[in-house]
């Protein structure tokens, strides 16, 4: 089971998911987030990820700025959350860098014909004026009718994400709300448990 921890915004606990066992970390680049890694601080965390999946999520930012992002910070994938997604989606696949698509639980029929096949896909929760980072939960059966690799997210922690996994059968997991102490802020203890029920799940 692939596991991503999302939200990261300090090397103290890029540190801790590395030691845990993450095989992803992500880094949130929309400065409208309580979780915003401004551009200076993006390579030296990246940098700290060693060994790890290092993923840079944006929200309604221009190809051309998350691409240069991406690179100059050498990270491994991009996650294009709102408008620009096609663009972002294009843009990196053309630079050699990873995609990890978000598509929306409530708009999956047919939601992800603009992705091309072979790119994973991020099931979560739609909730209005939020792009990821929800702590809101969904009908994880809604995900058996998925035919692609896929990574749960939405509302996902330690007391759930083994029910989750049984039910949805994904290819890997992603948490960020249910982890935190507060937002941007890891509780190191929820990340190890987190971690150790998805892939003993």
């Amino acid at each position: 089971m692939w596991v991503k921890v999302c939200g990261m915004t300090n090397g103290v606990d890029v540190a801790q998911a590395v030691t845990a066992g993450a095989d992803a970390v992500g880094f949130v680049v929309a400065p409208r987030s309580q979780r915003y890694v401004d551009a200076n601080s993006l390579a030296g965390l990246v940098a700290a990820a060693d060994g790890l999946t290092t993923v840079v999520v944006s929200a309604n930012q221009p190809a051309d700025v998350i691409i240069e992002l991406a690179i100059h910070a050498g990270a491994d994938w991009v996650q294009p959350h709102g408008r620009f997604q096609e663009q972002v989606i294009a843009g990196a696949m053309a630079a050699g860098l990873g995609v990890l698509a978000p598509v929306s639980v409530g708009e999956m029929v047919g939601a992800s014909g603009h992705i091309p096949e072979g790119i994973c896909l991020l099931l979560d929760t739609k909730v209005p004026g939020l792009d990821g980072g929800t702590g809101t939960t969904f009908d994880w059966s809604l995900a058996n009718d998925m035919d692609r690799r896929f990574v749960l997210a939405g509302g996902l922690g330690p007391d759930n994400v083994a029910e989750a996994v049984a039910v949805a059968h994904p290819w890997g997991v992603d948490a960020v709300t249910m982890l935190e102490a507060a937002p941007g802020i890891k509780d190191h203890t929820k990340v190890t448990d987190f971690i150790r029920k998805a892939k003993g799940s």
